[in-house]
């Protein structure tokens, strides 16, 4: 196993932990200046694990493996910018201060991150699948939880969304553990 992919397995872990711990703590506590912090972050930490799991499958993926990594690295890169905005910035701002600032060109561009990103999703957890490299179950959830995530993300955190997080950080973790296993 390559440095890169020992290192991306490990960051993929701890993308997944980071977005899993505090969303289930929250479902008890409610979102806290902890639990934003860690949430925040997470998504930076997700970025070399998807370079890895596209490297893993990028000859058995072909030319729509690459279209979809693209699409979905320019969206995690939005996804991670508007993750570290609201949980960074937005959580600390008084409540009518942050609402007006969610209106009008900031939610069209939260919302248009959030598209990219889960349309990029979308085609990569498709083309995992099509590639029979990474397991299964996990591929498939990437393109299920992930995009709910996203499009979930400027609503008021409830348990249903953090459910939503939890998926998803097990998914990530999941496919992150997998790529750190010997390949088949």
């Amino acid at each position: 196993m390559s440095l890169l992919t020992r290192l991306s397995s490990w960051s993929g872990i701890a993308a997944g932990l980071l977005i899993a711990i505090p969303s289930a703590v929250e479902i008890g506590t409610g979102e806290t200046a902890a639990t934003s912090f860690l949430l925040g972050i997470s998504p930076a930490l997700a970025t070399p694990l998807l370079i890895a799991l596209h490297l893993r499958q990028q000859q058995s993926s072909g030319s729509f493996g690459v279209v979809a990594f693209v699409l979905n690295t320019i969206g995690l890169s939005l996804f991670g910018g508007a993750a570290f905005m609201l949980n960074m910035g937005v959580y600390y701002l008084p409540d009518p201060v942050a609402q007006t600032l969610l209106h009008g060109p900031t939610m069209y561009a939260l919302l248009g991150a959030g598209i990219v990103f889960s349309v990029g999703t979308v085609l990569f957890s498709v083309s995992m699948i099509r590639s029979h490299v990474h397991p299964r179950i996990p591929s498939i959830t990437y393109g299920l939880a992930l995009p709910v995530l996203a499009l979930a993300a400027p609503l008021p955190d409830n348990w249903l969304i953090s459910c939503v997080h939890i998926t998803s950080g097990l998914t990530l973790l999941w496919l992150a553990s997998a790529l750190a296993a010997p390949s088949i």
